[in-house]
């Protein structure tokens, strides 16, 4: 009876969710490609053996690399086929996963459209990254004996109290997945009092991701080209961050370091570059090719898949999404390059890695915008404590690798149980 109601609910939301789609175009018009594939509608494909990976944007897709070699290895005949939510997510996609792998979007939680985007695909087996439940595609893979696993999974306190407002979708949707790796022992307890059944804890993938040498390279000549200029990076920044950096960056008023910011969403690039020149300070676009000078007061990083570039150029790097109620932007990759970090207040989607990360010393926590850049340049003029810090999280980085084993070898004990 909850899911019908789900469902009926969902009928009521179609004209806001075509909507939407249209309002998203406007800023992003790689959101008017591929419509059809979000009602489960697919060009023909040959047919072959597929494992299916749900990645929902660029940060769950990240954290699947060392997942995806692992499986092939493990299923060197099965092709990989990736679902995606948003265009950022596909993108990366296909730039990371060039052979050996499919992109699609995953059909919206509509029961026609989720039944024939399996019937299309036929997935042996389906991994669901992190947190994301459609309960009718759940319904769907058990109805089909297609095992579906939520991998590195989270849930923090804030989404528990969301889920807890039904209370029962939630608890039947979770006790129907085949199984579950929770990333900590705290998001294993979550689950559980929501209904998941024997959830396993393997820790978190994104430790055990390989760091692309070609962009640390990159970032490496970047750095070189800026010359003798500290670097202080704000990464991943989301909106309304931009604005608080900005006033406590020009109020600190250091023409010696140079401020790198670099959005999270690139749809917001021109309007974050907007908000530079608005306040009267001198930029240079990375988009433009062009190395800032001595005169560059920003350099605005208007461009995709180079934030470890980013994270090698920098000499200490704030985590954006951290700053404002986002719950915090990947911390891990910045501590894997030994990248001295700052952490604003709010770190819930990272809870356990930030709270692991301040107490190994990789990393400090200020509570607005003036105190990141406080410390910033209080850490910009100590080598001896970015040196302290930058082996800090390499050793932390190192110390929670593995995750990815454990979970692969569970996935083919369960998958083989399931009779796949």
């Amino acid at each position: 009876m909850a899911r019908r109601l789900y469902t009926f609910l969902l009928w009521l939301l179609l004209p806001w969710v075509v909507l939407h789609l249209l309002l998203r175009s406007r800023r992003q018009p790689e959101y008017r490609q591929y419509w059809r594939e979000r009602f489960g509608f697919y060009e023909h494909v040959e047919p072959d053996r597929r494992i299916w990976i749900h990645a929902v944007s660029v940060g769950e897709t990240r954290a699947a690399q060392p997942l995806v070699a692992a499986l092939k290895q493990s299923y060197p005949n099965h092709r990989i086929l990736f679902t995606h939510m948003t265009p950022t997510g596909r993108a990366t996609g296909g730039e990371l996963f060039k052979t050996g792998a499919d992109r699609a979007y995953l059909a919206y939680d509509y029961p026609g459209a989720v039944a024939r985007f399996l019937d299309h695909w036929k997935p042996e087996f389906g991994i669901v990254m992190e947190t994301e439940l459609w309960p009718n595609l759940v319904a769907a893979c058990r109805a089909r004996s297609i095992p579906l696993f939520l991998a590195n999974a989270r849930l923090s306190d804030r989404s528990m109290r969301g889920y807890r407002r039904f209370e029962k979708l939630s608890r039947d949707t979770l006790g129907s997945l085949t199984g579950i790796a929770a990333q900590s022992d705290a998001d294993a307890e979550r689950l559980t009092a929501l209904g998941a059944r024997d959830v396993k804890v393997f820790g978190n993938i994104k430790f055990d991701l390989a760091l692309p040498a070609e962009k640390l390279a990159q970032g490496r000549t970047l750095r070189a080209a800026i010359g003798s200029r500290s670097v202080f990076l704000c990464a991943s920044t989301r909106e309304g961050e931009e604005d608080l950096i900005l006033d406590a960056w020009c109020a600190a008023n250091r023409k010696d370091v140079l401020l790198v910011l670099v959005p999270r969403h690139p749809q917001r690039f021109d309007a974050v570059a907007m908000l530079i020149t608005a306040r009267g300070l001198r930029i240079e676009r990375r988009s433009s090719g062009v190395v800032p000078d001595t005169e560059t007061d920003v350099w605005l990083g208007d461009s995709l898949g180079e934030m470890f570039a980013y994270y090698a150029a920098c000499d200490v790097a704030f985590i954006g999404g951290s700053l404002l109620d986002f719950g915090s932007q990947n911390l891990i990759e910045a501590c894997a390059v030994g990248c001295p970090i700052l952490l604003g207040p709010s770190t819930f989607n990272f809870s356990q890695a930030a709270t692991d990360a301040l107490a190994a010393g990789a990393a400090k926590q200020a509570k607005d915008a003036a105190e990141i850049v406080a410390d910033a340049l209080s850490l910009l003029g100590n080598g001896a404590a970015r040196k302290s810090m930058s082996t800090a999280g390499l050793a932390f980085t190192r110390q929670h690798c593995g995750a990815t084993a454990k979970t692969v070898d569970w996935l083919a004990r369960s998958v083989s149980q399931a009779g796949h």
